[in-house]
This record gives structure tokens, sequence and C-alpha cells, in this order.
């Protein structure tokens, strides 16, 4: 085989495309209608646990509940904690209490929580029941704690050392306590007597060290302390600031809990994203496995608020119904003024919304955005004024007319950039998510300068 017929077959294999093809999904579908346990679990097992779980969430509802019914012995923990949480639960609601008890002995404390903590109450008490005591106290330990905050997402495995050990005994402890540490770990916490984390060092430093060294003589200080009640885009912040790969998370007394890694941070990062994206497209929720009336109740509350906000906008053009009575180009140009404003603070806005999640923006450099905004606002108006004007002269051959457009577009790219920035700072001050509600403010009000501007300038400069 030529090494390009290798890479190509190599790419095949770890490209997950499995899981976009018609025809495996096809086939499965078909196992799972006709009942066939034995070729869903041939389609399905020799996946790896993220793929089946691709898989299963291209399944409609009523396809990844038969499925559950049918092997649920393929819903091994690993597979339920790469589910979405809306498909988790819908499949959970088909395993017994043994099942999951099962399926979640087998992860890390982080993802036993996140697993559980889709079940009702009285299910999860049943599914605790018949967990082990010690993998029972650390998952009621982490439930404890509020939702999307570090101590839901810590794992309470981890290995610590005292001060005083030498490389040699950490090495030999951690030969020693194989069936008790965590899957995978990136550094070795070293604690003082009362618990407390001194420093951390990570394995690969620890392994390229001669055995008689103390742990002091290599370990760094830690570079950052986790409180478990700190919310957890908090702390997805903290690891993208300082490149960190694991943190430790300390009680009040400073003591040494659990810790937060990577993966679990990755987590965090994709799922605040998506929630941003989607309330800036007025969705507080969406899966591709949503019924009908799921996804009405999701959207019609945000539609409800544009049908408000497009009223005002008609309610504007209604003042000048006079005008545009008498000169119909206002109503076939007026659309391109909102338009084109929509379409600034838009871009105004996505640049502001991103820059206060990663902290880039604030208070001490805020005005200085602010300016730039409505200067990029203004400069882009003055450019598309004279673009538009030489489109209206040739339409219309209406100097005047030409004129109107060009004023009303400078006034109204310049208020899109000055409401695309100013709007989601006003909603930090107030203690709201700028990316939820930020856009319909935003559009209202391009479309009502947008109107007004026009429409107004239209009624003094031509009637």
């Amino acid at each position: 085989m030529s090494a390009a017929a290798f890479e190509d077959e190599l790419l095949a294999d770890t490209s997950g495309r499995v899981n976009t093809d018609p025809e495996f999904v096809a086939e499965l579908v078909e196992a799972i209608l006709t009942g066939d346990a034995d070729l869903v679990r041939r389609l399905l097992t020799p996946l790896h646990e993220a793929d089946i779980a691709d898989v299963i969430e291209q399944l409609s509802s009523s396809k990844q509940e038969a499925l559950a019914e049918l092997t649920p012995d393929i819903l091994t923990g690993d597979v339920l904690a790469e589910l979405e949480p809306d498909t988790r639960e819908a499949v959970m609601e088909h395993l017994d209490a043994s099942h999951l008890a099962a399926a979640i002995s087998d992860l890390d404390s982080d993802d036993a929580t996140e697993v559980l903590e889709e079940l009702d109450e009285e299910v999860r008490e049943a599914v605790l029941a018949e967990v082990p005591d010690a993998d029972r106290e650390a998952v009621e330990q982490s439930l404890a704690f509020d939702e999307e905050t570090a101590g839901r997402l810590m794992q309470r495995e981890f290995v610590a050392a005292p001060d005083f050990w030498t490389v040699g005994h950490a090495l030999d402890h951690m030969r020693d306590s194989r069936g008790e540490m965590p899957d995978k770990f990136f550094d070795l916490f070293v604690v003082d007597a009362g618990f407390r984390p001194v420093g951390e060092i990570p394995v690969c430093r620890l392994l390229g060290a001669p055995r008689d060294l103390q742990l002091t003589e290599i370990m760094e200080k830690p570079r950052i302390l986790v409180a478990p009640e700190t919310d957890q885009e908090e702390v997805a912040y903290v690891f993208h600031k300082y490149h960190l790969v694991s943190t430790p998370v300390v009680d009040g007394a400073g003591r040494l809990t659990g810790m937060l890694t990577l993966d679990d941070i990755v987590d965090v990062i994709q799922e605040e994203n998506k929630e941003d994206m989607l309330a800036l497209a007025g969705v507080n929720d969406a899966g591709l496995s949503d019924t009908v009336v799921q996804s009405v109740r999701s959207r019609a509350p945000w539609l409800l608020v544009n049908l408000a906000t497009a009223i005002l906008a008609s309610g504007v053009i209604a003042m000048f119904q006079g005008a545009i009575d008498a000169y119909v180009a206002l109503a076939v140009l007026m659309p391109i003024v909102a338009s084109m404003g929509g379409n600034a603070g838009t871009q105004s806005l996505a640049v502001a919304v991103r820059a206060i999640a990663e902290r880039d923006l604030t208070a001490a450099n805020s005005l200085r955005v602010i300016w730039r905004e409505l200067a990029t606002g203004t400069l882009n108006g003055l450019i598309f004024a004279v673009v538009m004007g030489l489109v209206t002269m040739l339409w219309f051959q209406d100097l005047q007319l030409a004129g109107v457009i060009a004023l009303a577009m400078v006034l109204n790219l310049a208020c899109a950039g000055l409401s695309g920035i100013l709007i989601p700072l006003g909603l930090v001050r107030a203690g709201a998510d700028p990316a939820v509600a930020s856009s319909v403010f935003v559009t209202t009000v391009t479309d009502v300068v947008g109107f007004l501007a026009f429409l107004g300038l239209a009624s003094l400069l031509l009637l």
C-alpha cells in the first residue's frame, strides 16, 4: 500500500464519518424496527463511545427509546456521558435503576454527577441506593452544589502527596494505588499537613526526576485555586487565560477536595458557546430530537417579542403614511435603510458580545471601544451613502431623494454601531446576559431609527 493510500485509509477510519453515513444509520434504524438486537450490537459495539452517542443523537426520539429498551447494554456509562443532555434524559427513562447504577459506577465522579443530574429526584435516589457507598457519597456531595459551578464539574478522584515525600515515595504510592487513581490525570498535587495544596507537579516532570529528590524541589506553586461555588464560565475563562490542563479545587478552609481537568472545561466552553449562539437567535434551547411542540414552545416567546418590536417599527411608518402616498419611491427605498442598519448593528453586537464573554471589554477600555464602533458605523454610513445615492440617482433621477437616502444611511449606520455596543454593555450593567436580548433591542433600534430618519427627512425636504 502506498503512503498516500495508507493516509487516506487512516483518515477514513478516524474522521468519524460512520456517524454521518446515511446507509449506516438506515441499517441501524431497520434493525431497531425489526427488533434485531444482535444486529444493533454488531453495528454499534465496534464504535468509540463518542461515535455511538453521535449515531444515537441522529435517531428520532421514538427510535432512541426503542434502542434503549432493545439493547440497554449498549448504553454504558461512557456512552451516557457522551450523549447530549436532552437525549441522555430521554433514553435513561427506559433504563432500570440497576443498569444505571452499574453504568455510573464505572465513571469518574464528575461524569457520574453529569449523568445523574438529568434524573428525577425519586429515580436518582433509587439509582444511588444501588451504588457503592464511596461512589454514592462523592456524587451526593457534588450534587449538593448548584448547577454550572465548579463543584458539579470537579472530579473527586485525584493524586496527592505530602510535602515531605520524595519522588520515589510518590512513584511507589502511585504504582501501589493503581485501582484507586483516576483514569486520567496530569498533575500530582503536593499538600501540607492540613491537606492544603502547596504545589503541583506535572506527571511528565515527576517521571523524569531522580527518586531521592524532594517533591518540594520540583513542584511549582498552584497558579489557581478554585472554590467549588465558582461559576463554570469563570472557570473556563481561568483555564483559557492561564493555559491550564488541570487545577485543584479547595473548600472554605483551603483543603484539597477535587480537581478540574481540561476535558470538562472544553465541554463547558462548547456549552456556553452553544447557549450564546442560540440566545442571539432568540432560541432558549434546541436539539435534533426535539418534538414539534418542544420547538414551538422554545421559539414562540421570542417570536412574540419580535412581533411587538415589528409593530413598533410599523407604527413609525404609519406616522408618515401621507408622505409615502405622495412619494411612492419612499416605499421602495425605505427597507434598504433599515436592512443596512440591522446588518451593521448585528456586526457590532457580535463583536461586543464576544469581547464581553472573553473579558476583553472592560470598564477600562469601554469608552475607546464605544468610540471605535461609532466611528466605524459613521464611516461605513458615508461609504454606503455615496453608493446608495448614486443608485437612487440612476434609478429615480431625483437628486433630492438621493440626498435624503444618503443622509439617512449615515444616521442609521452610526446609530447601529452605537446601539450594537451600548445595548449589551447596558444589559451587563443591569445584571442580564447580553447574548439573550441584545439582538431584539438592536434590531428594533435600527428599524425605528432607519424609518424615522429616512421618512422624516423625506417629509421635511421633499414635500
